[in-house]
């Protein structure tokens, strides 16, 4: 089984060729590859799996999705955002 991740939009690339988003997940900055029709900008957090972003969160769904990984994995709530 794979798991998406929550993580936020540092920067986008529209001019490449996929379109290319630098994500922060768990404090970590991951170059990923844009695969959702909405448009996806700065600030925004979104969902990632295998290196893709496959969809667009709101900030309560990904504040909400952060706590649960925490709460399954045993961090006790120290996730670095």
């Amino acid at each position: 089984m794979c798991l998406g991740v929550p993580g936020e939009v540092l920067s986008v690339d529209k001019n490449s060729t996929p379109p290319i988003a630098r994500v922060k997940i768990g404090g970590v900055v991951k170059e990923t590859l844009l695969a959702v029709d909405e448009e996806v900008v700065p600030g925004d957090f979104v969902i990632v799996h295998a290196g893709v972003v496959i969809s667009k969160v709101s900030k309560e769904e990904f504040e909400e999705l952060v706590r649960l990984l925490e709460t399954v994995s045993g961090l006790g709530g120290k996730m670095e955002l």
